[in-house]
């Protein structure tokens, strides 16, 4: 009986074993034909998804056409269209230095198909001037690209003697509170770098404020005896004689006006107060997305006929990283927050 016990169970031992065996093939026939269908249902997707750009960008201008960001922004979607297959569409929305166009951004679905092509006012100055901003720039948008910097040139009316910084100087100095200088609105780049060099140099000057490009017709009249602004906004008058350019803002000498010096280089070391231009999207927009766009300006900038449209215009393109960019607009943002607290420029 042991013996018989024991050859019945060796057999069903046996027996279990090939059930057994058999099962384990069958489970895993099963589990590799679920997982091929899986694969095959994940590829099916990942063919079907649509490459971006799939339809029409918008790219906002926080300001009006004819401006430098509407000039670099239309020149630069143009070539994106022609390269992405997709038209990205400029639209305007100006008002209340730039906020009103940057916050509808701010609020936009972070899918990629809204961007913003934005400056150092609302990046970089207007969280500190803006005493109720709803948003924050900073980290309410992400740095995608940046197109160029362009420094502002100091330009005088020619009924203005000086040629050089030096000889400003000493004009305001000789006829204190006698000069006035103009800038597109109160915390603006033009209007703070006129503040960095009258506060430098010890000058009693008068900011006149305008609403954009008003600032360029008084000083044109002679209405204003100085300015700094942005070298694409007077380089055609400049050209043509109506003004002066005496010194750029920027921590090199421009591209497109090499003959001109520095401020810096005019005694007042370390005067950096240029204005420059780049690429933002919605904070959560796909890393994907602002890498495929970063390519895209990058790769536009970098095409000689237009980077030397962009450099007589005024303009020098940069372009990098979205790291470098944010990078940069950081360190924008620190600079630009401790001259507009010295200053005591506020807008409520």
């Amino acid at each position: 009986m042991k013996t018989s016990l024991f050859h019945f169970n060796s057999l069903s031992g046996s027996r279990q074993g090939n059930v057994g065996g058999q099962a384990r093939r069958q489970g895993a026939r099963w589990i590799a034909g679920l997982l091929l269908g899986a694969a095959g249902i994940v590829g099916t997707a990942s063919a079907q998804a649509p490459a971006y750009p799939a339809k029409p960008v918008r790219v906002v201008v926080a300001f009006t056409p004819g401006g430098t960001t509407d000039i670099l922004t239309r020149l630069v979607a143009q070539q994106l269209s022609d390269r992405l297959k997709q038209p990205f569409v400029v639209d305007n929305r100006p008002g209340a230095g730039g906020n009103i166009g940057t916050e509808m951004v701010v609020r936009s679905a972070p899918d990629g198909y809204t961007l913003i092509v934005n400056s150092v006012g609302p990046i970089a100055v207007n969280p500190t001037l803006y005493k109720n901003l709803p948003y924050n720039p900073m980290t309410d948008l992400v740095p995608v690209a940046q197109i160029a910097e362009v420094p502002n040139v100091l330009v005088v009316h020619p009924s203005l003697s000086a040629k050089t910084v030096d000889e400003l100087v000493a004009h305001a100095k000789a006829n204190p509170g006698t000069l006035n200088y103009g800038s597109t609105g109160v915390g603006t780049s033009s209007h703070l770098s006129g503040y960095m060099l009258s506060q430098r140099a010890g000058l009693q000057t008068t900011h006149v404020a305008y609403k954009g490009a008003d600032a360029l017709r008084d000083l044109l009249a002679g209405r204003i005896q100085f300015m700094f602004a942005t070298i694409p906004s007077v380089i055609s008058h400049i050209q043509a004689g109506k003004l002066r350019p005496i010194a750029v803002s920027s921590a090199k000498r421009s591209r497109s006006m090499p003959d001109v010096p520095t401020v810096a280089e005019n005694g007042f070391p370390g005067f950096e107060a240029g204005s420059w231009f780049g690429f933002f999207a919605p904070r959560g927009t796909p890393e994907s997305v602002i890498a495929g766009l970063n390519k895209a300006v990058n790769e536009v900038i970098r095409v000689p006929a237009i980077e030397q449209q962009m450099t007589r215009e005024g303009a020098d393109p940069t372009g990098g990283t979205p790291a470098q960019f944010s990078r940069f607009v950081q360190s924008e943002y620190r600079k630009w927050k401790d001259i507009v607290l010295e200053s005591g420029a506020s807008v409520d």
